[in-house]
């Protein structure tokens, strides 16, 4: 019982009662075009004053002018909106863009339709049917009622009005049984009118990958900003803090160095955040980032300067040539490279108390169109072998390669080094920003 209370009067079903009387409010300018239409061909006495047969009339014509001009994209969007605050159905049955295919905007046209013309029925009666249930109720009560009315000397007899005023209840609750039907009935066809279509499934799954893509690709960025820069400022706070308290020539020189790398390599990274950072705060996102600016292989001299390493750097190939999109990605591939080797490179083998490790060789040349860059760094143990692919850097870098087209790979070889080891095509990416 109280489930069927809540179907005829609960929020569901007064809410779904305003969605229906919304579609009425949407109906008067087609109708009042039937009107126009109508009214002389039946006689009607003005606009308003016409008889149900032109009222009517009216209404058949005002449904087809409706369902032509909700075939426009955007008819979906404003119907999609009202349907998902009013009808109480899951937001996620419904498409959340423009309809654009013939079959949507069919399908919008019929829900459309379908809208305006049952809200209209249901408008009228809302509007006509409750005064008169009410002075129906309270014929028995007044005979200045019964008066007003006019009521027919047949109907003025005592059975009749004391039936009354159940009439007037009955047709009340006849009228809020038909608007919970109703808003059921559209309730129940809002999925299949105002759903997605395949196509529209195939443009939000590539709406969704684009962005998923371009979150991963400011993610890497912001992995081998940042983590590169922790590592370096790291290494060389280490380095100068075994060395402060020492009285050693040259000591205070390095400290003093390694400080002044700290402070450009932390500005530099902070410069870089805030840009990423500012990707992220737009509210379009764009589907790739493009716009995304960064340091490019022309800036690896400043790189491999504040890293702290021992960098055996050759350079085989006129890096201002490099497109600029394959430039930053290259810089990136290059920066995580000396990142890993910070990490996981052996000290010297004196065991110098500076902290200063043997050499990384770092190879980039160009052959044919392919941009080839190698980073081989020494292992400190056997140990360290066990950690391939173990963290993020390696896979960021697997897939830039491969947004580039390109591959990469890393992994120990013989004598005891990691090499890392990227191809990027520069034919495709020509004037690529």
């Amino acid at each position: 019982m109280r489930r069927r209370f809540a179907a005829l009067f609960g929020a569901r079903a007064r809410r779904r009662w305003v969605h229906l009387i919304l579609g009425g409010a949407l109906l008067m300018p087609y109708w009042l075009l039937g009107m126009v239409a109508m009214g002389p061909l039946l006689g009607a006495e003005g606009i308003f004053g016409g008889s149900y047969a032109a009222q009517f009339g009216a209404y058949a014509v005002a449904l087809p002018l409706a369902a032509a001009t909700a075939v426009f994209p955007l008819t979906r969007l404003m119907s999609v909106a009202a349907a998902k605050a009013l009808c109480g159905v899951a937001p996620e049955l419904f498409a959340d863009a423009p309809a654009v295919s013939r079959g949507a905007r069919l399908r919008t046209a019929g829900w459309f339709t379908l809208h305006v013309g049952v809200g209209g029925l249901i408008s009228g009666a809302s509007l006509a049917l409750p005064p008169f249930a009410v002075t129906t109720a309270l014929l028995p009560l007044s005979a200045g009622v019964r008066e007003w009315v006019r009521l027919p000397a047949a109907l003025d007899r005592p059975w009749v009005l004391a039936l009354a005023p159940f009439a007037g209840a009955a047709m009340l609750l006849a009228l809020v049984g038909c608007a919970a039907a109703a808003g059921a009935l559209l309730a129940w066809l809002a999925p299949a009118l105002l759903g997605p279509t395949p196509a529209d499934r195939v443009a939000a799954a590539e709406r969704r990958a684009a962005e998923l893509a371009a979150r991963n690709r400011l993610a890497r960025e912001l992995h081998d900003s940042v983590g590169h820069a922790l590592s370096a400022v790291t290494l060389q706070a280490g380095a100068a803090l075994r060395v402060l308290d020492s009285d050693a020539p040259g000591h205070r020189a390095f400290v003093r160095e390694a400080l002044a790398a700290i402070e450009q390599t932390t500005r530099r990274t902070v410069g870089e955040l805030d840009g990423v950072l500012g990707l992220l705060r737009q509210e379009d996102e764009p589907d790739e980032p493009h716009g995304l600016t960064g340091p490019t292989l022309e800036s690896l001299e400043l790189l491999i300067g504040n890293c702290g390493l021992t960098v055996a750097y050759r350079l085989g190939a006129d890096l201002a040539r490099v497109p600029e999109r394959i430039s930053r990605d290259a810089y990136r591939i290059v920066q995580e490279g000396l990142s890993n080797a910070q990490r996981y490179g052996g000290t010297d083998a004196a065991g110098s108390p500076h902290g200063v490790r043997r050499p990384v060789s770092l190879h980039i040349a160009r052959e044919d169109d392919i941009l080839l860059i190698t980073v081989e760094n020494p292992l400190p143990d056997r140990r360290a072998v066990v950690r391939p692919g173990g963290g993020r850097g390696l896979r960021g870098i697997a897939e830039r390669a491969a947004l580039l087209g390109g591959h990469a790979e890393a992994g120990p070889v013989d004598g005891g080094a990691w090499l890392l080891t990227a191809r990027l095509p520069l034919a495709g990416a020509r004037g690529a920003r």
